[in-house]
């Protein structure tokens, strides 16, 4: 619990597209002003680039005199801040206009709408996230792993699903346990993955809105404990062009009004409604591209052999797939989606993903036969192959359309032309300072 006569001072802060942070710092903890949406900051602060600008003729800055909109605090509540030194408390808030109405640029808002329309149907998605980020050095002229703080020698090796690493790194993990446990995230596993400096954490499955705001502390959390120790955390999609990238897999299960999984017919396979979702998500993997792979770096993570998927293909406890289907508990039948990169916006991803399941089963689509062998060697749509091409198929694919709305569509768009152009500018040996600095 947080007791607001210790508290220094106070962040309160949205989500923009990218998932950056986006408000304000206060001396203190006024509880009331809080609740009531008197806090205001401008629409176009969650619609800004990579490099925090605005967005160049965005009709939220000079068309409309750049107007604001209020802040109310989001159902997280009232969370510490343990990678701070000074007692510290954030406040998660939504975006609304000044007719207080939802903001459609709101990336949170945009899963909100899609679980209303769960709801509307008597069903509640459940999921989870698998997040992989790197420990790295940052200090030097290119990212390098990070030192072993016990050995003082520069990690040179891999260490999959090794104990070693994650012994060296004690005191980080440690603090990053305790620090989710502070803001109310549960770890279910720390795993020690197949690039050098690499791990995976996974979170514990929850109600779909719970999991992505999960999701989005966690980086945040991962990133300022990783500089209070020294070194820094990086969620890019491929830090190392020779090594692997890094995901973000979802995990989701869909349940009825009496809480029974629809996924499960007490049979491997699963019911006919998973399989619809699979379609759906299949169909959309191409217009959503560009929500699972934000950045040009985002696309070199998409490379055969790496446990990364290159194609629209399914397949059960098949983890060269796009869409695979884990095996065990009948009653937990689930969905992973493997497409997304560790640079995304948990909430844009989640909301394409469970948009996409429900298109699919709405609409009782049949997917493609599942793949039994390895998907990187069998012919199948590919998922848009570069970030110029995502951009255009996002803003025309008639799916999008369906699961997100026209405005925040037209933001994210614009936003990507404006990031593709600016980092256009920029030597390439030098764009991985921007991604480590901001995803």
């Amino acid at each position: 619990m947080i007791d607001p006569e210790k508290i220094e001072s106070v962040r309160i802060a949205a989500c923009d597209l990218n998932g950056q942070m986006r408000g304000k710092r206060l001396p203190g903890f006024e509880k009331e002003k809080f609740k009531d949406g008197s806090i205001r900051m401008p629409l176009s602060a969650l619609n800004v680039d990579i490099f925090g600008a605005d967005i160049e003729n965005s009709p939220l800055v000079f068309e409309t005199g750049d107007q604001d909109g209020l802040l109310k605090i989001t159902s997280r509540g009232v969370i510490p801040v343990p990678w701070l030194q000074n007692p510290t408390a954030l406040i998660p808030m939504s975006m609304f206009t000044e007719d207080e109405e939802p903001f459609e640029g709101d990336p949170r808002y945009a899963l909100e709408r899609v679980l209303k329309n769960y709801k509307s149907k008597g069903l509640k998605a459940i999921a989870a996230t698998e997040m992989e980020f790197y420990l790295i050095d940052e200090r030097k002229t290119s990212i390098l792993p990070p030192i072993n703080p016990i050995s003082k020698k520069r990690l040179s090796t891999s260490d999959v699903l090794g104990i070693s690493e994650l012994d060296c790194f004690d005191d980080f993990f440690t603090d990053l346990q305790n620090g989710c446990e502070q803001i109310g995230i549960t770890i279910q596993s720390i795993t020690s993955e197949s690039g050098c400096g690499q791990f995976e954490i996974t979170l514990k499955h929850c109600d779909a809105l719970k999991a992505s705001d999960d999701a989005w502390l966690f980086k945040l959390l991962t990133k300022g404990l990783a500089r209070k120790h020294g070194i820094a955390a990086t969620f890019m999609a491929k830090p190392y062009l020779k090594d692997a990238g890094n995901g973000m897999h979802i995990h989701f299960s869909i349940l009825d009004r009496d809480g029974k999984n629809i996924f499960n017919n007490d049979k491997n396979e699963g019911s006919k409604l998973l399989k619809s979702a699979v379609a759906g998500c299949l169909q959309c993997l191409q217009g959503s591209t560009l929500i699972f792979a934000p950045f040009a770096n985002s696309y070199k993570r998409f490379v055969k052999d790496a446990h990364a998927p290159t194609s629209a293909q399914w397949g059960y406890e098949n983890r060269t797939t796009a869409i695979r289907i884990p095996g065990g508990d009948l009653a937990s039948k689930r969905i992973e989606h493997r497409v997304a990169g560790g640079d995304t916006n948990p909430y844009l991803v989640m909301t394409a993903i469970l948009g996409s399941a429900l298109l699919g089963i709405e609409k009782k689509l049949n997917p493609i036969k599942p793949v039994m062998n390895n998907a990187y060697v069998n012919g199948a749509e590919n998922l848009a192959l570069n970030w110029k091409d995502a951009i255009n198929y996002f803003e025309k694919n008639k799916e999008i359309k369906q699961i997100f709305s026209n405005e925040l569509i037209e933001n994210l768009v614009r936003t990507k032309r404006q990031e593709l152009n600016e980092f256009k500018k920029i030597e390439s040996s030098k764009h991985w300072k921007y991604y480590v600095s901001a995803i």
